[in-house]
């Protein structure tokens, strides 16, 4: 129930397609989905190789990959990395360089970089990976021109103690463009493209020390940075009926609307959810975005685990709303707009993961090498 006593209303999720999107060996692989305003792929490593799926084919009944590439780092299971939209290579983020691979396995470029490992004075072996997990991420611009990467600086570059940048690399020939110096210590990144075609946006997470999020935009001669970090920020999707994005507090209590400036439009406070009955506050997943301009996705999957112990150790508990078969874990619906609560939705059965929000009135889950795609039934 909510605050007001009412009891929460539920959205009928509808399947919409499956795919199966797995290491090319058929082992178990890292995915990784990347949503752009015209194309939606899928980049699946499972060591040695990187697989690059497009994600509307799979589901449309070609789930061979449109790419595959030799992982020019077998060890290395950090970092984020980028797929060009057209097809044509891959950047790859490893722990001391960016390189850009093209589809037929032929390095185009590489960018070099210090090592990401943290440990002070560490020996760094060059043909290996160090031990720490510390990395960054890169990201291939909307139109292949560019890719963005979050590295750490050369020790000549530490400006005020920034000891991580961010720079902008010419796709063709891995040019220099721009850079930037971040005030962060990442435990990892992520870059998000803003559906104008000119932004981009960097998330990198501090581990428990925080989040800090950056939006940049380069128009060829000039660097423009802008600095959002007064409110422990993570960055999560973005809309092109929106100017704006949404983020999510590093305390995960809080997911908010931004307009383009970062000011806040609307909030969604965890503590909006409906009681249970758990000692434990509710909190948001890391994960929520648009299924589309007017329904924003989000998930208690972290939660509602922590939930289900606290229930096994309390046989005793209050009463709390009955969340039906296949009502845990949670995924709830709010308005793209106000951010308020909407609904429970109600799967046909049961679902063990975020949802991955495609902004075309769809949403994704995945579970044992095979995409899920949802939409609300009619009516819901």
């Amino acid at each position: 129930m909510n605050d007001n006593g009412e009891q929460t209303a539920v959205a009928d999720a509808r399947p919409a397609g499956s795919a199966r999107v797995d290491a090319v060996g058929g082992g178990k692989a890292a995915v990784t989905v990347e949503v752009r305003r015209d194309v939606r792929q899928v980049l699946a490593r499972d060591g040695e190789r990187l697989a690059v799926y497009d994600l509307d084919a799979a589901f449309a009944g070609d789930a061979s990959p449109r790419t595959v590439i030799p992982f020019p780092w077998p060890g290395w299971r950090f970092g984020e990395h980028s797929a060009d939209p057209a097809g044509r290579f891959v950047a790859l983020s490893g722990q001391r360089s960016v390189r850009v691979v093209d589809g037929d396995g032929a390095t185009r470029w590489e960018f070099r970089h210090p090592c990401w490992d943290a440990q002070v004075g560490h020996d760094c072996d060059p043909g290996g990976v160090c031990g720490g997990h510390e990395s960054g991420s890169c990201r291939v611009s909307d139109d292949g021109r560019f890719v963005w990467a979050h590295v750490p600086a050369p020790a000549g570059l530490h400006e005020g103690g920034a000891f991580e940048e961010w720079v902008v690399l010419d796709a063709a020939d891995g040019t220099l463009l721009a850079r930037t110096p971040v005030q962060s210590a990442a435990q990892g990144s992520s870059h998000l493209s803003h559906p104008d075609g000119l932004r981009m946006g960097l998330s990198i997470g501090e581990g428990q020390d925080g989040s800090l999020l950056y939006w940049a935009r380069w128009d060829g001669e000039q660097l423009t940075v802008r600095d959002l970090n007064d409110g422990d920020l993570i960055l999560l999707d973005t809309h092109p009926a929106h100017d704006g994005f949404l983020t999510l507090t590093h305390d995960q209590d809080e997911i908010a609307l931004h307009d383009a400036l970062g000011e806040r439009l609307a909030t969604g406070p965890a503590e909006s959810l409906p009681a249970d009955g758990c000692d434990i506050e509710p909190f948001w997943d890391y994960y929520a975005g648009f299924v589309d301009a007017e329904t924003v996705i989000a998930s208690t999957v972290e939660y509602d685990e922590n939930h289900d112990e606290y229930e096994e150790e309390h046989e005793e508990h209050e009463e709390h709303e009955d969340h039906g078969e296949h009502g845990r874990p949670r995924h709830w619906l709010l308005d793209a707009r106000t951010l308020r609560l909407r609904a429970r939705v109600r799967y046909p059965r049961r679902i063990s993961d975020s949802a991955t929000a495609l902004g075309d009135g769809t949403w994704l889950t995945y579970q044992d090498g095979v995409f899920e795609r949802w939409r609300i039934a009619a009516g819901g």
